[in-house]
């Protein structure tokens, strides 16, 4: 298990896991007011977490599987990405896909996060990579089987 450092400035619990085998934790909504999202619009949702994740890892934004299928909401830059030296705001931009408007009530949760371990690249330069047998396809290029 890891320590990670949280300033709650929110109405609402820390994020948790729902079971004990989860991946993500719940992110609410920190608001004032309901936000109503309509069809194809999109917002910032703040959630009132600021944290300091350890170097080598970060914590991805994703969409709550059932207000994506339920309501069509997701996160517009899914996964969103929160680097270890960022010290803002935790915020989720969510948009709205379906055909309907949808209100975001105070506490609601929003997104999931996920704490994940990254590795840092270093480049080396070269003038060939080795031969695979799927060369440059891509996109579909595999078709249908």
């Amino acid at each position: 298990m890891m320590k990670v450092r949280i300033i709650n400035k929110s109405k609402h619990q820390l994020p948790q896991y729902a079971t004990p085998l989860s991946a993500g934790l719940d992110l609410r909504a920190n608001i004032d007011t309901p936000i109503t999202i309509e069809p194809l619009q999109r917002c910032l949702v703040p959630t009132g977490l600021f944290m300091a994740l350890p170097a080598g890892y970060e914590a991805q934004v994703r969409p709550r599987s059932g207000l994506a299928l339920k309501k069509g909401i997701t996160v517009l830059n899914s996964p969103g990405t929160i680097d270890a030296d960022y010290r803002g705001e935790i915020c989720v931009i969510l948009v709205n896909l379906s055909s309907e408007a949808f209100v975001i009530e105070d506490g609601e949760r929003i997104a999931q996060m996920v704490i994940a371990k990254h590795e840092v690249a270093e480049w080396e330069e070269t003038d060939s990579l080795d031969e695979t047998e799927r060369g440059d396809g891509g996109f579909g290029h595999s078709g249908k089987k």
